[in-house]
Order: C-alpha cells, then sequence, then structure tokens
C-alpha cells in the first residue's frame, strides 16, 4: 500500500512537471515573438532601406569595384582628350601665325604680259671715249641697206644729246655721254644703226661701253641732266659692244613693281657678226664699231610682288582655334565639376557606411 501511493504520487508529480514545463515553454516562444515585434516596430524604414542597401553592397563587391574602376577609367580618358584638344588648338595657332610672318616676308613674283603697239622711246647712253660717232640711221623691218663707204661721215637722222657728269663712284672721273633717243615704233620693227671709229689706239681691245633707261625724254626734261645721268649710271646696269664687229641688241623692258616703289630695267639679247673690212690698208688704220638696237617683241614684261598673307584667312583661323580652346575649358571645366561631384558622393557614401558601423 505504501509503494502504490509512492508511486502515484510520483507520477502525478511527473505529471505536473510536464505541464509547468509545456507552460514555461510556450511562455518563453510569446516572450520571443513579442521582443521581435517590439524591435521590429523600434526600427524606422529609413534604417531598413540603409541595411538592405548594406546587405546589397556586401553581397555584391565586385559590381562596386568594377564601377569604381570604370569611373577612374572614364575620368583618365576625359582628361587626355582634354589635352589633346589643348594641344592641338595650340599647334594650329602657332602654325597659322608663323605661316602668315613668312608670307609676309617673302612675298610671291607674280609676272604678266602686256603688249602694246609702240614703246616710249628709251634712252641709249654711249661712251665712245676717244671713238667718233660716225652715223646713226633708223630702219624699218629688220633691213639694214649696204653700207655706202664705211669709215666716213654720213648724214645722221638720229636725235641725241651731249652730257658731261662727274661720275657717281668717284667726283674725280668726267664722264663724257653721247645720248641717242632709241627705236619706239615695234610693230614696225624700227631699229637704229649707229657707226663709230676710233684711230690710232693703243689698248688691245677695243669696246664702247653703253647704258639703257626707260625714257629719253626724262634726260630732255630734267633741270639737271649731270645730276639725271648720274643717278641712271648708280642705278642701271652698262654693257660693251666690241670694234670690228656689228653687235645687234634686241631690247625687252621689265617693270617691277615692290613694295613701296616701282622699277623700270632692260634685259637684252646681243648677237655678233664679223664685219668683213674691204678698205684698202691704208684706212683700216681707223677700227670700226657699229651696233643695232631693236625691240625684241611688244611685249612689256610686268613683275609685281604679291603678299598671299591674307589677314583675313588667318584671323578666321585663329577665332576657330580659340573657339576649341574655349570648348576644351568647358569640357574641362565638366570632367572637374563631375570629379568633385563623384568624389563626394563617395565621401557620402563612405560616411554613412563609417555611421552603421559604429
Amino acid at each position: 500500500m505504501g509503494r502504490k501511493e509512492r508511486s502515484r504520487s510520483y507520477e502525478e508529480f511527473n505529471d505536473d512537471d510536464d505541464e509547468g514545463n509545456k507552460q514555461s515553454a510556450g511562455f518563453f516562444d510569446d516572450a520571443i515573438e513579442l521582443d521581435r515585434e517590439e524591435t521590429n516596430d523600434s526600427v524606422s524604414p529609413e534604417e531598413e532601406e540603409d541595411e538592405d542597401e548594406e546587405e546589397v553592397r556586401e553581397s555584391s563587391p565586385p559590381m562596386r569595384f568594377s564601377k569604381s574602376c570604370l569611373k577612374n577609367l572614364f575620368m583618365v580618358v576625359l582628361i587626355f582628350i582634354y589635352l589633346l584638344l589643348t594641344g592641338v588648338a595650340f599647334f594650329l595657332a602657332y602654325q597659322t601665325i608663323s605661316d602668315f610672318l613668312e608670307k609676309l616676308n617673302h612675298p610671291v613674283m607674280s609676272v604678266t604680259y602686256k603688249e602694246v603697239d609702240s614703246f616710249s622711246p628709251p634712252g641709249i647712253a654711249l661712251y665712245p671715249g676717244r671713238a667718233e660717232l660716225l652715223s646713226c640711221r633708223h630702219h624699218f623691218h629688220d633691213y639694214i641697206p649696204p653700207l655706202v663707204e664705211p669709215g666716213t661721215h654720213q648724214e645722221g637722222e638720229c636725235v641725241t644729246q651731249d652730257v658731261t657728269y662727274d661720275g657717281p663712284f668717284s667726283n674725280q672721273t668726267l664722264r663724257k655721254a653721247v645720248v641717242v633717243r632709241g627705236p619706239s615704233d615695234v610693230r614696225n620693227k624700227e631699229l637704229i644703226f649707229m657707226q663709230f671709229s676710233l684711230n690710232e689706239t693703243e689698248e688691245d681691245f677695243s669696246a664702247i661701253t653703253y647704258m639703257l633707261f626707260s625714257k629719253f625724254s626724262d634726260l630732255t626734261e630734267s633741270e639737271n641732266k649731270s645730276d639725271f645721268m648720274r643717278e641712271c649710271e648708280r642705278n642701271y646696269s652698262m654693257w660693251t659692244f666690241s670694234g670690228g664687229f656689228r653687235t645687234w641688241v634686241k631690247m625687252s623692258l621689265v617693270r617691277t613693281s615692290g613694295k613701296s616703289h616701282e622699277a623700270v630695267e632692260f634685259r637684252q639679247e646681243s648677237a655678233v657678226v664679223k664685219f668683213n673690212d674691204k678698205r684698202p690698208d691704208s684706212e683700216k688704220n681707223n677700227q670700226l664699231f657699229f651696233a643695232v638696237f631693236e625691240w625684241r617683241d611688244a611685249f612689256m614684261q610686268d613683275i609685281r610682288l604679291i603678299v598671299t598673307a591674307n589677314p583675313w584667312n588667318s584671323v578666321a583661323i585663329l577665332c576657330g582655334v580659340f573657339m576649341a580652346l574655349f570648348k576644351a575649358a568647358n569640357f574641362a571645366k565638366l570632367t572637374i565639376q563631375w570629379i568633385i561631384k563623384m568624389r563626394k558622393r563617395h565621401r557620402r557614401n563612405k560616411a554613412r557606411e563609417l555611421n552603421q558601423i559604429q
């Protein structure tokens, strides 16, 4: 009887303990659920979003790394493009200014030919020295009749001027010139045939010097013929023709227009023909000179110095260069602003992550 009651009481005690354990387990489960609800209620929506973002960031670190690398690479490419554009703009500006100065200092020669019916009669200044002018006649159509009594004085048809002046390079040198009015009718091939003689010369070689200037009228109209001839000798070239030959001189006129003044000069083509002297031996002591002056053609050569540097083209190119520089500067400004913005955003995200960790 005692054992049965004792076992019964023990079973009842165990049953009571099981019910208590069940109640305590349910109690703790209810308490945990209540704590979770309170915790969920106490968390704000912003913190939930931050936690979600943090979980996303923690879950995808390679994506964040690739984005930062792409941003840095894009930033470097933008800076390189800006430097390239700036370098090209400066190079174009330098090249434009250099080309303009080069063309300004080195003008281009423009050659044109003007056809005329007649030229202004040039001046033919001859320096015979001891030689004597025997004859001077006009002929046409390149026809020179046979010589009649060469070495003797003949009636002349030319207009001449005798001028004496001091040499331009030495005041002690006295120059004596016979200036002949040259041919003008180029269509009919007008020419002037002159004959000189020189007696008892002691020189091994004998020649007569001559000079050409543009207008014979400049000499006749000048107030001081000596000064005029001195300036002509200073500025024009001198040529010679020899004794015992017939020298045929074909002239062409060249007019050069420079930056500040115009210059006129002659170009010539000369041909020499031997004179067949048929005089008696007693008369051959007098050496004879023959000269023919004729225009080469009816074209006057006009040379102009043209500056090909156009300031308006250079200004237009420089304006385009400066516009490119302005665009590049604006591009650099936007790039810098974008870099600053990205750095601020990076710092803000970094600070937010540090605050969440704390």
